[in-house]
């Protein structure tokens, strides 16, 4: 039997005969996490090569020069 398969039912069976206590818990868990990202995603990462320059070979020009010149 392949190792993923094994993985999945390992993790399958494990939810499955989970108490739904446990169930809730995971719900909010991933939940939590999903919200998080989204509002990191929102304000703390902006997009800012897309913001400041319009071509393809200004990003890039940027990024070259940003890797260079960082001691």
């Amino acid at each position: 039997m392949p190792v993923f398969t094994r993985i999945w039912k390992l993790y399958y069976d494990g939810f499955r005969n989970m108490p739904a206590w446990g169930r809730r818990l995971w719900l909010i868990v991933i939940i939590k996490l999903g919200v998080m990202f989204l509002l990191f995603r929102l304000f703390l990462m902006p997009n800012y090569l897309n913001s400041r320059y319009g071509t393809f070979q200004e990003k890039s020009d940027h990024v070259i020069e940003q890797l260079i010149s960082k001691p």
